[in-house]
């Protein structure tokens, strides 16, 4: 059973799952070996400089023939000329996040670059829609890394029924239960990024990718709501330093220097104490590490599991999508 939704059209794939286009954790060979397995791979540019996401993109280029993307972080002080490189190296879709890229879009599609974007509401989707993205990226709480303040399962059929763009569901996405409950939502597929963080292919730290594998279902933990940007993270020292602070009205400015570089700490140096281990609530579902293939396998594999499950339960088998 194949399962083909807008988005595998959208974007020229073969599975409607995209990778979370994560800083200092998705690079060129991660999203190779994703793309490679018949999904989207995404580069994630986070606050990297305009050469270093150019390298990347063509590194990228050399690993892969199938479309991946880049994850531009709108927060970035090279954001728009990133951007610029985008559209130069001719990378055929872009994720964006933390903030709204309207301003950006004509330019891109100018390009032929096509535009998702991640949302946490249903007025930034509408607002987004208007100004001509290609899709949005409905990101629950539960996900890893920056979040809102709504769970994927409220704001997934919201965002669908206020849209007539395609969604992608993304936070609380670990197999094809996931996937197919997604479907179900209205969804047209999944983002999906800390399983992808114990991918083989993935060059995040060792010591890193142990902490995830050894989360359980309470070992994440939220900071950053006094900064204006949440974050989920598993729980360690600096994250608990983090909480004392908030608790005791630290202002932002010292709670954004407390954090500063941790991310890096934690992804490159393996500081599993003092950096920011990123990691969404399905980190605890995360037991080994795999190469993409068997990831995107498995994800299709019981999605389909689930679907024959569902048709057993109404004495109709699905014939796909």
């Amino acid at each position: 059973m194949r399962i083909h939704t807008a988005l595998c059209d959208l974007l020229g794939i073969r599975h409607p799952i995209i990778q979370g286009g994560m800083a200092w954790v998705a690079t060129a060979e991660l999203a190779a070996a994703v793309s490679e397995a018949g999904a989207l791979g995404v580069i994630g540019a986070g606050n990297a400089s305009p050469e270093s996401v150019r390298d990347e993109i063509r590194k990228a280029k050399a690993l892969t023939s199938k479309p991946f993307g880049v994850n531009v972080y709108l927060m970035s002080p090279f954001a728009a000329e990133v951007i610029r490189v985008i559209a130069d190296e001719g990378v055929p879709v872009v994720t964006t996040g933390a903030g709204n890229p309207g301003k950006y879009v004509e330019f891109l599609k100018t390009a032929g670059v096509k535009v998702l974007s991640v949302v946490s509401s249903v007025n930034l989707a509408r607002r987004l829609e208007r100004a001509g993205v290609d899709a949005v990226i409905a990101e629950g709480m539960e996900c890893g890394g920056h979040i809102g303040e709504i769970g994927s399962m409220p704001l997934v059929p919201q965002i669908a029924d206020a849209v007539k763009i395609p969604v992608v569901a993304a936070g609380g996405i670990y197999d094809g239960r996931g996937l197919v409950a997604a479907l179900a939502l209205g969804a047209a597929g999944v983002q999906m990024g800390t399983r992808f963080l114990c991918a083989t292919e993935c060059a995040v730290h060792p010591a890193y990718k142990k902490a995830v594998i050894a989360a359980r279902d309470r070992s994440t933990v939220v900071t950053g709501w006094r900064t204006g940007h949440p974050v989920r993270v598993l729980e360690n020292r600096l994250a608990r330093q983090m909480l004392q602070a908030e608790a005791e009205g630290a202002s932002r400015e010292a709670l954004v220097a407390l954090a500063e570089g941790a991310l890096k700490r934690a992804a490159l140096d393996g500081d599993v104490e003092h950096g920011c281990l990123m990691a969404g609530q399905v980190a605890a579902m995360v037991n080994e590490e795999e190469p993409c293939k068997e990831i995107i396998g498995h994800v299709m594999a019981t999605a389909c599991e689930a679907l024959k499950r569902l048709g057993r339960t109404t004495g109709k088998q699905p014939t796909g999508f």
